[in-house]
């Protein structure tokens, strides 16, 4: 099981990855299209954040923003080396980044156990550097905490999730979870891009196998 550390077939290290840049070379839109709230911080001080990564980032980007209590939402590039990648850069597989959703929410109005029962439910978790058809190290599954209580969550779920899909005989969890690093923006016309493009692509395909979360 790969849920304690980065997955060792990460082809990638800090040594040999693309060298990447001081600046985004595009600019970040400032409010998301289908809630109207900034996507960029500073944030209300009451919202907390969480990353999560589950394949390509159209569709998981839409499952959150869906969520009741989920304030905003934004994709880019988590988990990796390359400061300030481009799409095509995380897609070469060359700077360790897997796509990702920041998602800010409400504590008061949904639990990070929520969202983690959310994550693990909507995509496949136990197929490494892939998710479907979408093949790399960017469509990884991945949690990246942004606080301890999150870890000891995260960890937790993921063991009892783990055991369920072994006992249902659909594999083991190979889900990355690490500390949260520098979370980089994607470009303007991926985020919300399902709201943009609403008959667009979406990869999402859970394992039918419930998601039980540990009691806080």
């Amino acid at each position: 099981m790969l849920f304690t550390s980065r997955a060792k077939t990460d082809p990638v290290t800090a040594d040999n990855a693309l060298a990447g840049r001081e600046d985004y070379l595009f600019p970040i839109p400032d409010t998301h299209e289908v809630l109207g709230n900034p996507i960029k911080p500073p944030f209300p001080d009451d919202l907390e954040t969480a990353i999560f990564a589950l394949g390509c980032f159209w569709g998981a980007e839409r499952l959150f923003w869906k969520v009741p209590g989920v304030w905003s939402t934004a994709v880019g590039y988590a988990g990796g080396y390359t400061p300030h990648p481009t799409y095509r850069e995380a897609c070469s597989g060359r700077t360790g980044h897997a796509e990702a959703v920041l998602v800010v929410f409400d504590p008061t109005k949904v639990t990070y156990a929520e969202l983690l029962k959310t994550f693990f439910e909507e995509h496949n978790p136990t197929q490494g550097m892939r998710q479907g058809n979408d093949v790399g190290s960017q469509y990884r599954s991945a949690i990246y905490y942004t606080t301890e209580e999150q870890e000891q969550m995260a960890l937790a779920t993921a063991e009892n999730y783990n055991q369920a899909l072994e006992k249902a005989h659909r594999g083991s969890v190979t889900t990355e979870i690490a500390p949260a690093g520098p979370f980089y923006y994607a470009e303007d016309y991926h985020q919300q891009y399902l709201h943009k493009v609403p008959n667009g692509y979406c990869g999402l395909k859970g394992t039918g196998v419930t998601c039980a979360v540990p009691q806080s």
